[in-house]
């Protein structure tokens, strides 16, 4: 008689894992962050609640690790070629598309506003997200810099929020819509401002 193999625990909890993220990514696009659970998510998932709450403290933490386990990561950088605005405005364009995307926003949205009253959780969510999107920035406006197109006197980092900011706060306030026209304005006027000055 043949001895079958031992089942593999490593690839179960990883199967279980994916389905946790995608059950939690698809019901809180449908129901909410206030009205998602545990129970919710465990129930859509095929598995126990307590097979969550072994490797989760909460539903921000499910959450959080659903949303950025499949964020690729920012090693390439932003492209350079040579024109920055063009290549500010090439990123921009395609994250308006990510940030006007039904399954990105609910997910991100609700992260936000849990953040807001989670001070671990915004900082884990800082660290892991935005601060690495925004340090590609910050290497991009600093090569800009060194090849003459930003004042040298000028605060990268602080450039690189004047370009993300706006475009964040006009998409969680909801006070106008993410076009390319808006983009292109953005990028257009903090460039204006950063040039070298005779």
């Amino acid at each position: 008689m043949a001895n079958k193999a031992a089942p593999d625990s490593s690839r179960r909890s990883e199967r279980s894992r994916r389905a946790i993220f995608d059950a939690a990514l698809a019901l809180v696009g449908e129901v909410g962050y206030d009205k998602l659970t545990i129970e919710g998510i465990a129930s859509r998932a095929g598995v126990g609640k307590q097979t969550i709450y072994r490797w989760w403290p909460s539903k921000a933490a499910v959450l959080l690790d659903a949303f950025t386990v499949d964020v690729e990561d920012y090693e390439q950088g932003l492209p350079d070629t040579g024109d920055l605005a063009a290549d500010l405005k090439f990123v921009l364009r395609a994250t308006a598309d990510e940030f006007n995307d039904p399954a990105f926003q609910a997910p991100y949205r609700a992260l936000a506003v849990a953040g807001a009253n989670d001070e671990e959780l915004s900082r884990t969510f800082v660290g892991r997200l935005l601060e690495p999107g925004i340090r590609v920035y910050v290497e991009r406006l600093r090569a800009a810099q060194e090849a003459g197109e930003v004042d040298a006197g000028i605060d990268v980092r602080v450039a690189a929020e004047m370009v993300l900011s706006p475009f964040s706060q006009r998409w969680l306030m909801r006070t106008g819509e993410l076009t390319y026209d808006f983009v292109d304005t953005l990028v257009d006027q903090v460039l204006r401002g950063l040039r070298p000055r005779d």
